[in-house]
């Protein structure tokens, strides 16, 4: 990321163990942190259906991800999340949000990869309806309440979309099998 040290301009930084910036020159140190990101599963059951989004902009145009994003300085990651849901989908979530899994995950971006510590949750709307959203078209280029068994794991935008659905699916399982 850095060709020159931003406090004394040497081009003798060093980027080691891929996660800190190093000056010789002045002594300039930079940890380049994950960031913290949000996504959100919405179980319609009514529907037997989840919210999918489809992305309409790089990375991974086209592939269909859950609600979220990065969380804002300053923010919790579900303040984060209920901000996204408002943001892309004109959505107003309510606050019962269950926490489901972590998963590292890698994003690149216009050049830059950043790396990402990825904190999924679920909720549970019944009764919601495609109607209830307006998506951010810049964003969100359709949505779409499928049936998340007969997701094609090759449609989804990242590595730790994949292990959510992974995780909630597993998820229910159980709590189907211990309901009995």
């Amino acid at each position: 990321m850095f060709r020159f040290c931003p406090a004394c301009a040497s081009s003798a930084i060093s980027f080691e163990r891929n996660r800190v910036f190093r000056c010789p020159e002045c002594g300039f140190v930079y940890y380049h942190n994950t960031a913290a990101a949000t996504g959100c599963i919405i179980c319609v059951p009514d529907k037997n259906a989840v919210v999918f989004l489809v992305r309409a902009k790089d990375p991974a145009r086209g592939k269909l991800d859950f609600p979220g994003g990065f969380v804002d300085p300053g923010e919790g990651a579900l303040e984060g999340l209920r901000r996204e849901c408002l943001e892309e989908l004109g959505w107003e979530a309510p606050p019962d949000f269950s926490f489901l899994a972590s998963f590292p995950n890698v994003y690149p971006y216009k050049g830059i990869t950043y790396r990402t510590c990825d904190l999924f949750f679920t909720i549970s709307v019944p009764g919601l309806r495609e109607g209830d959203f307006r998506l951010e078209e810049s964003e969100i280029s359709a949505l779409r309440f499928a049936d998340p068994h007969a997701i094609n794991f090759d449609d989804l935008a990242f590595d730790s979309t994949r292990r959510a659905l992974k995780a909630y699916l597993e998820n229910e399982e159980y709590k189907m099998k211990n309901a009995k």
